[in-house]
Order: C-alpha cells, then structure tokens, then sequence
C-alpha cells in the first residue's frame, strides 16, 4: 500500500540498501554519490537526484554543518 503522499516505486527500479550500521559517514557519502553517478548515467534523473541529496547530507555530517 502506498501513502497518497508518495508515488508507488517502478517495478525497474531497486532501491538502494539503507545505510549499513555502523559505517562511517565518509563511507555512506561516497556511496551515495557512486549511486547517484550510476543512476544519471542510466538516465534516470529523478532517482539521481535522491541519491545526490543523501551524498549532500552526509557530506554536512563529515564538515559539521548538519542542521
């Protein structure tokens, strides 16, 4: 069941894991943005994007400048 908020996931799509318990934020960081690289390159800008805003969280959280 989806949440009226929400658009249903394409059946194409996998989302990616959730962060690994206790993995540095350098290593959530980088994996985002290989993850987000990977997803422009295959067009799909939209899951890019999510993928670039998580790196950018991450990164606020390694300069200490998260809110």
């Amino acid at each position: 069941m989806t949440s009226k908020n929400r658009a249903p996931r394409s059946e194409g799509r996998a989302a990616p894991r959730r962060t690994m318990p206790g993995a540095s934020a350098q290593a959530n960081c980088e994996r985002y943005r290989t993850l987000a690289e990977a997803r422009a390159r295959a067009g799909d800008r939209i899951e890019a994007e999510r993928c670039y805003q998580h790196a950018e969280h991450y990164q606020r959280l390694l300069n200490g400048t998260a809110a």
